[in-house]
């Protein structure tokens, strides 16, 4: 797992085409906006979002983010103890995205 800041973490992604964005928030957080072509699996869904986590390819690369960054990085080391090699956390989260970053 990698922790980036706003513009380190959109850079990588923008180097990265097939990197999957994965949002760990809540259904009413996700509902106040999501970062483009984000998908949403719920942190606190517990089973139900290693569950989820199961389905995904591991050699894809993650970009993962919350409201405030903790719930991604609790998230990219459950993944990486999943067997998960690329993990990319955003730090501040969602609350700190500005969208003025291409990627």
């Amino acid at each position: 797992m990698k922790n980036f800041t706003q513009e380190e973490w959109a850079n990588e992604l923008s180097k990265t085409p097939e990197a999957k964005i994965l949002d760990v928030r809540t259904d009413s957080e996700v509902e106040e906006g999501i970062i483009p072509n984000a998908f949403n699996i719920d942190i606190y869904k517990g089973q139900e979002f290693i569950s989820e986590l199961e389905k995904l390819n591991k050699n894809d690369h993650y970009f993962v983010y919350c409201r405030a960054g903790s719930r991604s990085a609790q998230a990219c080391a459950v993944m990486q103890q999943m067997g998960f090699e690329h993990t990319y956390n955003l730090e501040g989260g969602f609350s700190e995205w500005t969208g003025d970053v291409e990627y």
